[in-house]
């Protein structure tokens, strides 16, 4: 018996993929005309035309007892939110398995990118980083695929300084883009603390994402590092993304006993700041079907009065 080609088993399951997200968004976006409906009637304010105008769902609206019943509109803007949660690529694994993401760089990186993928390595417990060499994308996917890694992410670099970061969810997506500022290492930072660094599972805190596009951020973030048992001992580090103004700071802290009864947070890095430039689904294969879901362009930023996270 032959045995099948691997891509072909990939494509075939990148296309029952794409197949039910493309069911998952026309159910959602019925629900989602249903729960506005329901909240006109409840509060007499107006429907928009598109729904006003719809037979079929007025028709099918009678029957339907699939939502509550909710006399207030931001409980229906609440039940939306739920019933919108498409982000179902994390949905098999969130919580059950212990992600494993894949840490790499550019080709050739600089001794400096080298030290900040270590230190990378560091920062999330049950990741796994190899040396780039002459790989190239398709076939470091390939490997992750095989080994069944969460996660791919690549650190990028110009002149020997770190300046992006790519986060690519396996095996269908989403992949988000950052670019790195103010990156400091180590031994960069001062007064840090020094020696061994742990590797306990993080207490993770996300501060200031507000948005829709930012609990998307959240939700990328978040599934590369291992979640915490609520019941489980007190870790003994926090890694704290704070989004302000659209730049996510992002700090690495332990804690430091200072006493009988007291403890410290101690910086031990390493220290960076993110912005969000692009969000695509599909991973970083050049065929991957991905669509554009978010990107900075040049007249995002004309209004500084506005944040999208």
């Amino acid at each position: 018996m032959r045995s099948q080609n691997p891509q072909r088993r990939q494509d075939r399951e990148r296309r029952d993929y794409l197949y039910r997200k493309a069911l998952l968004l026309r159910d959602a976006s019925i629900a989602e005309k249903r729960a506005k409906l329901r909240a006109s009637l409840a509060s007499g304010k107006p429907l928009d035309p598109s729904i006003a105008n719809d037979k079929t769902l007025r028709e099918d609206f009678k029957y339907d007892e699939s939502l509550p019943s909710s006399s207030k509109l931001g409980d229906a803007n609440s039940k939306d939110s739920d019933l919108l949660d498409l982000d179902d690529e994390y949905v098999l694994t969130s919580g059950i398995v212990d992600p494993r993401p894949l840490i790499t760089t550019s080709r050739s990186p600089s001794a400096r990118l080298s030290t900040f993928a270590k230190e990378m390595r560091l920062l999330i417990p049950t990741s796994i980083r190899i040396n780039r060499g002459n790989l190239v994308i398709s076939d470091l996917l390939a490997s992750a695929k095989a080994s069944a890694l969460s996660d791919m992410i690549i650190l990028h670099e110009h002149r020997g300084t770190p300046t992006a970061i790519t986060i690519s969810h396996l095996p269908h997506g989403p992949t988000a883009s950052f670019s790195l500022h103010n990156v400091m290492l180590r031994a960069d930072i001062p007064n840090s603390a020094r020696g061994t660094v742990s590797e306990s599972y993080p207490h993770l805190i996300f501060e200031g994402f507000t948005t829709k596009l930012g609990a998307r951020v959240v939700k990328i973030l978040k599934h590369i590092f291992p979640p915490r048992e609520a019941n489980g001992k007190l870790g003994s580090r926090v890694v704290t993304f704070e989004n302000i103004e659209d730049s996510i700071e992002v700090r690495h802290h332990v804690f430091v006993k200072t006493g009988y009864q007291s403890v410290e947070l101690a910086e031990v890095g390493p220290r960076m700041t993110m912005r969000l430039f692009q969000i695509r689904g599909g991973t970083l294969e050049k065929d991957s079907g991905g669509e554009l879901e978010w990107a900075l362009s040049q007249y995002t930023r004309t209004s500084r009065k506005k944040d999208y996270l």
